[in-house]
């Protein structure tokens, strides 16, 4: 394994305290939560928003960094481990310099509280225009450790359907935009109704986030969909994992 990179090298940048929010990934057929998503918060609950506003260039492979071990610490000390969930981390390609040595951290963190690679799950939104060849090399690094991968907001951003050609990812998650107020639009159902049969075929995992409705939610029931996230279900808890109130 690569020892060095330019991130590491640069050494880490002091950054304003910050922790956690969890919110589940539900299986609405079996009732239990497939994963935890950690979503960064300001230190007294602020929002996402105000931590990532500080965020700079000098910054921002250190905060990537610090986001993988708090996520991973944090979910261990609220009771991950004696769950089956899995735990689902946001990362930035950009601050990814060679994978296998960005990866250490990580890996010590999760050796620490003896979780399994493969319950943990590195999403990355594709809304930002990346290099191609760098962004396959970190996935495929990934897959090799034993990690699983997704692609957050699918449908909405650059990479899309040229991705799956190159690289099968073993989730998507579909852009909430494609879930808002589908019941009563029969196009967003068709649409949505070709990608549940698509990556049923291609052998990838398809998670429908940005539930917040009872029709929303029976509209993708009756598609198939199985993986659901939003608030109808559960909402973001701070420094808690969630517990998700299916609907009757």
């Amino acid at each position: 394994m690569t020892l060095t990179c330019e991130g590491c090298r640069k050494g880490a940048t002091d950054l304003t305290p910050f922790t956690m929010a969890f919110q589940p990934i539900v299986d609405v057929a079996s009732g239990r939560v497939f994963a935890h998503e950690a979503l960064v918060r300001g230190i007294a609950g602020g929002s996402a928003a105000s931590v990532l506003a500080r965020m700079t260039d000098d910054n921002r492979y250190a905060f990537d960094q610090q986001c993988r071990v708090k996520a991973i610490g944090l979910a261990a000390e609220l009771g991950l481990g004696s769950t089956r969930a899995k735990l689902s981390i946001n990362f930035m390609p950009n601050a990814v310099y060679e994978p296998r040595a960005c990866i250490r951290q990580t890996l010590a963190a999760a050796e620490r509280i003896g979780l399994p690679t493969d319950r943990i799950i590195f999403e990355f939104t594709e809304d930002e225009r990346l290099d191609a060849k760098h962004l396959l090399g970190i996935l495929r690094a990934y897959r090799e450790i034993g990690f699983l991968t997704a692609v957050d907001d699918f449908g909405a951003g650059y990479a899309g359907l040229e991705l799956l050609t190159r690289f099968k990812p073993d989730l998507v998650k579909l852009d909430m935009q494609l879930i808002r107020g589908i019941d009563r639009d029969p196009v967003r159902r068709d649409i949505v109704g070709h990608l549940v049969r698509m990556m049923e075929d291609l052998g990838v995992t398809m998670i429908c986030e940005g539930v917040e409705t009872l029709d929303e939610y029976r509209a993708l029931r009756d598609l198939g969909v199985t993986l659901m996230q939003g608030y109808l279900l559960a909402r973001p808890a701070f420094e808690a994992l969630a517990e998700p109130a299916l609907p009757v």
